[in-house]
């Protein structure tokens, strides 16, 4: 057992000041002020520091995207056809990756790692934690969703070479198409009829069935009214990727009762869809009651740069609570795995952060790392177990 005595806890779901954090078995037991410790029991005196759950970022490109080797490292968009829903990027995810000791570093325990945005319908995505040296015994939830992307970026890809789809007409006709697709397949084999096997639409029918979301990239307003309409078509849940102006129709988003990532807000107006980018556009969703989470796209902007996307966050405008809501417990309920991580609850993974102070100011360093009860980085002293 592991005793972390006297550090300002922040739940997660709030904070409950100075306080004590009981972990064993990789599970936390309890938190409370003046918990006792046995003989058994280790304890680490977190005086003058913060305990915090780990953090979350629900939209990465971890270990697909791998830094500062070029197109070998290149692994997160299959551009051999605009509709790829039979890849997963499990398969394609390097767990040495300098990007996951950035992320132990920096006090990031969980991650959702996702195809890239090239792609009409991309493949399926996973949740993991960052430390592990085999994905499979990193997966927290697998799959997690199927990318979607919307907008310029198919456009991009595919128009330029002569392909479907050129307009955004053609992306959604696209998204539609292999949907009715999916659905007669999943009628063929509710009937028990005879049909060729197809990859793709097996792992579509996890969609229309309702277990995973199709999680949607979409920057302009009118891409993310485009997923909102199809979702209610197909009758499917959806998360909005990015998001970037979903400030300008924060109401309409609010009455269809989803989930919504922003970011990477840290980066700069690369592209004609970002022109509006803001740090509004959390503040208007968040009055508008959407659920928002904050991303940081890594590699688009580095995955230690969540705190500090956070922290700017706060600077414009969005409560504490909200921002930390939005890298913890509302992070943690975007990717379906708030059972298990996103606050210092019993039960929940010891998945924790002990910070040298506030993790809201930027001077502010992460001291330790947990991952299922086990130190993972230590004053920095990295260790990938």
């Amino acid at each position: 057992m592991l005793l972390i005595k006297n550090g300002t806890l922040i739940i997660g779901t709030g904070s409950i000041g100075k306080g004590d954090l009981l972990i064993d078995g990789g599970k936390i037991i309890k938190t409370g002020k003046n918990l006792k410790a046995d003989d058994r029991t280790k304890v680490l005196d977190a005086e003058g520091k913060f305990v915090t759950p780990g953090l979350i970022d629900v939209h990465t490109h971890l270990g697909v995207h791998e830094e500062g080797i070029g197109l070998a490292g290149h692994d997160y968009n299959e551009t051999s056809d605009p509709v790829t829903p039979y890849v997963r990027a499990i398969d394609g995810i390097n767990p040495n990756e300098k990007g996951f000791e950035d992320a132990r570093k920096a006090g990031v325990t969980t991650v959702q790692v996702m195809p890239g945005s090239a792609n009409v319908i991309g493949g399926e995505m996973v949740v993991l934690k960052t430390a592990g040296i085999v994905i499979d015994q990193m997966v927290l939830r697998s799959p997690s969703g199927m990318k979607a992307a919307f907008g310029e970026n198919p456009k991009r890809f595919y128009g330029s070479k002569g392909k479907t789809p050129v307009t955004r007409m053609g992306i959604a006709a696209l998204f539609r198409k292999e949907m009715k697709r999916a659905q007669d397949y999943l009628r063929k084999l509710e009937n028990g009829e005879v049909i060729d096997f197809d990859l793709g639409a097996e792992q579509l029918i996890n969609v229309l069935k309702g277990v995973i979301p199709i999680r949607a990239h979409a920057h302009r307003a009118d891409d993310i009214a485009t997923i909102l309409r199809l979702a209610k078509e197909f009758n499917i849940e959806v998360t909005i990727e990015h998001c970037t102006e979903g400030h300008q129709i924060a109401s309409y988003i609010a009455g269809h009762n989803v989930h919504v990532s922003v970011g990477p807000t840290l980066s700069t107006r690369s592209k004609i869809e970002l022109a509006d980018k803001g740090w509004h556009t959390l503040n208007a969703l968040d009055q508008a009651g959407v659920p928002v989470s904050i991303t940081t796209d890594h590699p688009v902007v580095g995955i230690d740069s969540l705190i500090l996307s956070a922290i700017a966050a706060v600077k414009h405008g969005l409560s504490e609570e909200t921002a930390w809501k939005a890298i913890t417990i509302n992070a943690a309920k975007h990717l379906g795995v708030d059972e298990r991580v996103g606050s210092l609850e019993p039960g929940k993974d010891a998945d924790v952060v002990v910070w040298s102070g506030d993790p809201f100011d930027a001077r502010s360093t992460v001291e330790k790392t947990l991952i299922n009860g086990e130190t993972i980085y230590d004053s920095g002293i990295s260790s990938n177990k």
